[in-house]
């Protein structure tokens, strides 16, 4: 019997939302196939479209065909309890908390160990450099491994980074700087070759897109990756479009990924149903490939026993969780990783940005007026209703997004302690706050622009041709 309109969604699971979805989106496809009445066809069109926003509503998330929701109670370790709900897996990122994730019991989920102060101590006298004020300020603040990666430096062994970006859209947001800008400091501090990955072939897989777009993507966020500073001599970046083709060793390595990984484990890792494309369910051993040197021959020289770093978001995780339990069984170091904390939306570290929603963060492409008018109108404040409540109880930095992103932007420590006590006290009121955001992501937004305008396609291709990079092997 077919719904009633106005029965009760709330009385429904994530996954009977989603399939109430999908079937009243393929009945919307029927009936304008078959040429229905347009009465009948726009009636459909809108339960699609309450549906839609129901499930919205009850996953914080927005409805993706043949992508479900994963199981609450498994995404919660058994725990139904508002405060746990924090949803993390690679395309997916919710909670309730307008703190943002808890990164301590992501943390306990993972695995992974806390980047504690004795490790940060332990990179400054290997680097002799100040440490990065990401690894100061929490910002990356989990990792696998990197210990090993430390002792191997002191040694004199060599080692090499991995980091990369999914092409979702043609501009990228300032929260897409975060694993470049630190990649870049790891890169000079530990004078070590760079490799960096465009999965153009995921966005594809993933979003609605053509072939040819989610590649055109990939070179448009090439010029902003290399706009962050990277030394050409020392930095490869490919496109698994391009480079998948040409590469026998990569190629070699998603292979034996792929004999070493299930069905059943990918479906448990990454939450794939039998209705995904096999494209999706082989992925991960595109992602897993640039783990191990040998992927890439004309860097190492066909050396297979170099241990990767990988700084990412915590978000990535997963991947390279199998990754690290394929690498013994094909002869393979396991890389080692740093984990960062996720880049809030303008609208609350609760909200997810989005590359659809201008609105959603501060983009490359935005001019100083858009910036202004951004901060002023969207970020979310920690202060109070009125001036004189705010005067008397303080601003709570904790889930104030302007706070958040100088956080993240102004390297100054004592500026930014100086910025949380005012605000904390009733001192400095939220326009004030605002107001310093504005002056720190204006310029720095226009020295990235400005930056850009300077690489050319032939740079493009210059950074993307594989080579021998300023190393010997």
């Amino acid at each position: 019997m077919a719904d009633s309109p106005n029965c009760d969604l709330t009385s429904l699971s994530p996954l009977q939302l989603f399939e109430k979805v999908t079937e009243q989106g393929e009945k919307v496809r029927a009936l304008k196939a078959g040429k229905a009445p347009k009465d009948e066809i726009d009636a459909a069109v809108r339960r699609l479209l309450s549906l839609k926003l129901s499930y919205k509503t009850t996953t914080g998330q927005d409805y993706q065909a043949g992508l479900p929701p994963k199981d609450l109670v498994l995404i919660n370790n058994g725990t139904t309890k508002e405060e746990d709900e924090d949803l993390v897996d690679p395309w997916n990122v919710q909670t309730s908390n307008a703190k943002g994730v808890d990164y301590d019991k992501l943390i306990v989920r993972f695995g992974s160990s806390k980047i504690d102060t004795d490790l940060i101590n332990r990179i400054e006298r290997a680097t002799g450099q100040k440490p990065h004020h990401f690894l100061r300020r929490g910002i990356f603040f989990s990792h696998r491994d990197m210990d090993q990666v430390l002792d191997a430096y002191e040694n004199k062994k060599p080692f090499y980074l991995y980091t990369g970006r999914g092409p979702s859209s043609q501009a990228m947001h300032v929260g897409h700087l975060i694993p470049f800008l630190f990649t870049k400091w790891l890169q000079e501090v530990f004078d070590v070759p760079l490799v960096i990955q465009l999965t153009d072939d995921e966005k594809y897989l993933w979003k609605d897109m053509t072939i040819e777009k989610a590649h055109e993507y990939a070179r448009e966020n090439v010029k902003d990756i290399i706009a962050c500073g990277f030394d050409i001599n020392k930095t490869f970046i490919f496109s698994d479009l391009d480079y998948l083709g040409t590469s026998a060793g990569f190629y070699k390595n998603i292979v034996k990924v792929q004999k070493h990984v299930t069905f059943n484990q990918v479906k448990g890792i990454f939450g794939f149903t039998d209705s995904d494309c096999i494209g999706k369910i082989s992925f991960p051993a595109i992602q897993a490939a640039p783990s191990f040197s040998s992927s890439f021959p004309q860097i190492f020289n066909g050396k297979e026993n170099i241990q990767c770093l990988i700084p990412c978001a915590i978000d990535q995780d997963p991947y390279f969780r199998m990754t690290r339990d394929v690498a013994p069984r094909i002869g393979q170091p396991k890389p080692a990783l740093l984990h960062s904390v996720f880049f809030p939306a303008l609208q609350g570290a609760q909200t997810k940005m989005s590359a659809s929603d201008p609105n959603s963060s501060i983009f490359l492409t935005d001019t100083p007026k858009q910036i202004k008018t951004k901060i002023n109108k969207h970020a979310f404040s920690g202060g109070r209703d009125t001036i004189e409540e705010h005067r008397k109880y303080g601003g709570n930095c904790d889930v104030d997004v302007s706070f958040m992103y100088l956080t993240f932007f102004l390297e100054d420590d004592d500026r930014l302690e100086q910025l949380k006590q005012a605000y904390t006290s009733g001192e400095l009121l939220t326009g004030e706050l605002k107001k310093v955001l504005i002056e720190t992501m204006q310029p720095l937004v226009a020295a990235h622009q400005e930056r850009r305008k300077q690489v050319t396609d032939e740079i493009v291709m210059q950074f993307m041709t594989p080579r021998k990079l300023a190393f010997e092997y």
